[in-house]
């Protein structure tokens, strides 16, 4: 049993990185278009099919990894486990290579672009970093638990902590970008498929300059918390 549990890291941990330099190729293209001269804000004008095209490969990641965890395992809370355990893997090791291929970061406070689905995310390189090592131990508790007691389950003191903790970490991602659309448009105008040039030309000038690093911790808080109860947890029944 130990021996596949450890096969099954390491083979999903492969295949995130794989992932990893997939996508990182894909940034450099991108760049290699649009910021020739490096990545930069304000940003530039994306043509609105490749502006769709994008948004949807960021969504088939996401299904990529969901895929892998459900392969790897039967459980929910395992497959749970395995897909943040994948998720972060790939997210460290996306500014990995993008350090190797084009030097950037300049730091790991460098603001970046996260995610754009349901908006814009934003945040220095810091954030999901630490997000992802959090990921991991998270990740490993629950795999190495749910192997060596027979029921277990995170328990109902616990999914509160990872909930909340997670709702504040989005809300620190998109509460910049969100504020200042929000100063001209209305909700469903953001959460549109295909924004409307206006959208596009005013998204464009919005400059990231404040990070909620409180916030930030505080919802960090909150996961170790639940993670040290984790390891308390004994054996429960299914």
């Amino acid at each position: 049993m130990q021996k596949n549990k450890t096969h099954n890291f390491l083979i999903v941990a492969i295949f995130a990185i794989a992932m990893a330099y997939l996508e990182s190729a894909v940034v450099v293209y991108m760049r290699t278009i649009y910021y020739p001269d490096g990545f930069i804000f304000p940003l530039k004008l994306i043509e609105g099919r490749i502006a769709i095209t994008e948004i949807f490969r960021e969504a088939a990641t996401i299904v990529m990894l969901i895929t892998v965890a459900m392969i790897v395992s039967k459980r929910a809370i395992e497959r749970f486990a395995w897909f943040i355990y994948a998720f972060a893997i790939w997210d460290i090791f996306y500014y990995v290579f993008l350090f190797i291929l084009l030097g950037w970061p300049e730091s790991i406070l460098t603001w970046d672009i996260l995610f754009l689905i349901p908006v814009t995310w934003t945040g220095p390189v810091l954030a999901p970093v630490i997000n992802s090592i959090t990921m991991i131990l998270l990740a490993t508790v629950i795999i190495q638990k749910s192997k060596s007691q027979i029921g277990f389950r995170v328990r109902i003191t616990e999914w509160p902590l990872l909930i909340l903790g997670s709702c504040i970490i989005l809300y620190t991602y998109m509460e910049g970008y969100t504020r200042y659309m929000l100063m001209k448009f209305q909700i469903s105008d953001l959460l549109a498929i295909s924004p409307s040039k206006e959208m596009m030309e005013y998204a464009l000038n919005f400059i990231p300059v404040h990070f909620n690093w409180t916030l930030f911790i505080l919802a960090e808080i909150f996961f170790f918390y639940a993670i040290f109860l984790m390891m308390k947890n004994g054996k429960t029944a299914r």
